[in-house]
């Protein structure tokens, strides 16, 4: 990849709010990185985030109730597997942020760093919201990196992004108690509008500012959707003391 077209995918984070790469990961290299995902699911060792632990539309009531151990996220990614370490510290990542931050970039442990997974049946739908929303940092200049591992589609629960959204600046009203934002609003519904839900293929990596709205819909196929997700931020920009952000030692790449 040349010096230039970063560059170009820099520029359109800035303007649009993410940017998709398409093919950044070879076939091979995901293919390895989604069997030891898989893999890792059906152990499903700890530490493991659950669908009942969030509540959210569509997820069992509880841990007893049907569906009750879907897994969400599997949790502290750096941690599980050299494949994903290889991966979240490749010099590809390294450069493209470098670039972005024009400083050295860390990788937060305490947000993302996770396999994301979306199940048949029992996964749940994330409403609009933007990340940064429990995130502690001194500034809201973060930026995530969402591997797709397979297909992801809007039938799947693929991720919708609104354009131009991180730089809205909305009011605390915009936003209900658990911070989504709401979409019973006649000027947030004119953002939803905008809305795109771009196909991603295995090896296709999405860009994301932490301001971006999104959400995902639920999985009406019958595969568990697979992706791989880390976060970064420039050295100079660092966690709160005291907060969930500082709770875990970072990664400066």
């Amino acid at each position: 990849m040349s010096v230039q077209s970063k560059k170009e995918q820099v520029q359109q984070l800035r303007e649009r709010g993410f940017v998709i790469v398409p093919g950044l990961v070879a076939p091979e290299r995901c293919g390895e990185i989604r069997r030891t995902a898989m893999q890792q699911l059906q152990e499903a060792a700890a530490p493991l985030e659950f669908e009942a632990d969030l509540r959210y539309p569509g997820a069992p009531e509880s841990k007893d109730a049907l569906g009750g151990h879907t897994v969400r996220r599997l949790l502290d990614a750096w941690s599980r597997h050299a494949l994903f370490r290889e991966w979240a510290a490749s010099p590809e990542i390294r450069g493209w942020m470098e670039l972005y931050f024009g400083e050295q970039p860390v990788l937060s442990r305490a947000h993302h760093n996770c396999v994301m997974t979306k199940h048949p049946d029992y996964g749940s739908l994330t409403g609009w919201h933007r990340d940064v929303r429990y995130w502690s940092f001194e500034r809201d200049d973060l930026v995530s990196v969402w591997l797709a591992l397979g297909d992801e589609t809007v039938e799947n629960g693929g991720l919708w992004f609104v354009p131009g959204s991180h730089e809205a600046t909305f009011t605390s009203t915009s936003f209900d108690a658990a911070k989504f934002f709401r979409s019973d609003l006649p000027e947030n519904e004119a953002w939803i509008g905008k809305a795109i839900a771009p196909p991603l293929h295995a090896g296709d990596v999405v860009f994301f500012h932490c301001n971006t709205l999104h959400s995902a819909g639920r999985n009406e196929s019958r595969d568990v959707k697979y992706s791989l997700v880390f976060t970064y931020h420039g050295a100079s920009n660092v966690p709160l003391p005291g907060t969930r952000t500082a709770s875990m030692p970072e990664i400066p790449l």
